[in-house]
Formats: C-alpha cells, sequence, structure tokens
C-alpha cells in the first residue's frame, strides 16, 4: 500500500526572507508554543488564577524551557559540539529535548510563582494539557528534518529515510500527545486535588516515551540505557507518588474538590 508517507520527502526550509532560511522545525515548535500558550492563558480562571500573573510566568518560562532543552541536549552530545559555541547554539537543524525543557521550564515555573505568590501547582495544572499539544505540534518538526525516527518498517506509513523506510515515532508521539490534550482537559475539569493534572501528565507521558523509545535509533544514550527510558522511569514513578502523597493529604485536610 502506498502512501503520502511513503513517496514525499520533506523539505526542512519552510520559506526564506532575504535569503535566510526559515526551516519548519522552527515555524512548528514556534507555532506549539504560542498556541498552548493562548489555552493556558483562556483556561486560567477555571483555576483561581489571574490571567496576566499566568501570562508573567509563561513569558519566563517558555524561553528558558527552549534553553533547558538545548542544553540537556547537548550535554548528552557532548563530544558533538565541544569548542563551538556556535553549534552549540544553533537549534534551527533541530536538537532539544523535551525532559530537558520540562525540567528547565518547570524550575523558572518555580521561581516566578514564589516571586508572585502564585499556586504552583494550579499553574501546572493548568499549563498541563498545552504541555501536550505543543509537543503534538513541535513533533512534526521531526519530520521535515528527517529526524527522531525508528528503525526499518514495512508498515503502510512507514517514512522513507536514507533510502530505507523507517518508522515515524515522531508521529507515534505526535498522535499520543494529541490524545493525551484532550484527556488531560477532560481531567483537569475534574479534578479533585491541585497537582492531579500535571502528575498525571508525567505518567501518561512516560508511558507512552518508555514504548516508543524502544523504537527509536537517534536515542541520547546514559552509557549503556536510553536516556528518555531511565526519564520515563523515574518521572512515573515520581508523580505516581505524588498523586498518592497529595491525594491522601487532601482528603485528611479536606481539600478535595467536588466537581
Amino acid at each position: 500500500m502506498t502512501t503520502f508517507f511513503n513517496t514525499y520527502i520533506p523539505n526542512p526550509v519552510a520559506f526564506s526572507i532575504f535569503g535566510l532560511n526559515i526551516m519548519w522545525y522552527g515555524v512548528l515548535i514556534g507555532a506549539g508554543i504560542l498556541l498552548a500558550a493562548v489555552v493556558a492563558y483562556s483556561r486560567a480562571p477555571k483555576h483561581g488564577l489571574q490571567p496576566d500573573k499566568l501570562l508573567d510566568v509563561l513569558i519566563v518560562s517558555l524561553p528558558a524551557g527552549i534553553i533547558g532543552a538545548r542544553v540537556y541536549y547537548v550535554a548528552f552530545n557532548w563530544g558533538d559540539y565541544s569548542g563551538d559555541i556556535l553549534k552549540m547554539i544553533n537549534i534551527r537543524l533541530g536538537g532539544l529535548a523535551i525532559h530537558g525543557g520540562l525540567i528547565a521550564g518547570i524550575l523558572m515555573c518555580i521561581i516566578i510563582c514564589r516571586a508572585r505568590k502564585v499556586n504552583l501547582l494550579s499553574v501546572l495544572d493548568t499549563c498541563a494539557p498545552s504541555i501536550a499539544l505543543a509537543q503534538a505540534i513541535g513533533r512534526w518538526g521531526n519530520y521535515f528534518n528527517s529526524e527522531a525516527h525508528g528503525g526499518p518498517t514495512g508498515l503502510p506509513w512507514g517514512i522513507p529515510v536514507n533510502g530505507q523506510m523507517v518508522h515515524p515515532t515522531f508521529l507515534y508521539e505526535s498522535v499520543w500527545c494529541l490524545m493525551l490534550f484532550f484527556v488531560l482537559v477532560f481531567i483537569d475539569n475534574r479534578r479533585n486535588f491541585d497537582g492531579q493534572t500535571i502528575f498525571c501528565y508525567g505518567m501518561l507521558y512516560s508511558v507512552e516515551r518508555f514504548f516508543v523509545e524502544i523504537l527509536r535509533t537517534d536515542s541520547l544514550m546514559v552509557g549503556m540505557f536510553k536516556q528518555a527510558q531511565v526519564m520515563s522511569i523515574v518521572v512515573f514513578a515520581i508523580c505516581l507518588a505524588a498523586l498518592i502523597v497529595l491525594g491522601r493529604t487532601a482528603r485528611t485536610r479536606g481539600n478535595i474538590f467536588y466537581n
């Protein structure tokens, strides 16, 4: 069976301005971030948050997340970047690691929330569905860069990379994250305590990432282990423990939300 993905070779360049190539990777990540910010902003009142205060958090946390994603990626590929500062900061051709982005973004979120006296868990719950939505859109940047793909496959939705058909692992994650967006909105609309939505995101995304990583051929490594799989196990365990503790604490203190 021949499909669009089987035959189309993506062009990483979206368009050019005065001789400068604008890459699909940046366009799609930027679009994902922008749409995610709009969705989070619109949902802020549901969490008792002032949209302007949430915007203050996003304005700082989003750039921090991008920087963190790049630093994380470069750190795990140090041999390819050592001694070349310009190469380190050039993200136009790819090289952002979501785990690094989440770590940096959440750390900055903690700092801003403390400074602005905003409920951290409410902010994270508000943003959780948006994070999944941004990932669903941004992953298509990997397609145009012919990266973040899996090994050879005979499946009809395989994509051509370097002359062979491979698993479109970017597509698997994009579809999962799009479904996750709607699941998290459902959970968030019915959440029983602060922190429930963000920690559900951490668990559900980790499950997908662990199994999709099995197929990928360009994984960041920690010794003989795939970094993303190790992080997925750690994040899943932390989020599960957090859900249990927060749920019990909320019930003990009578802070359960009844929807």
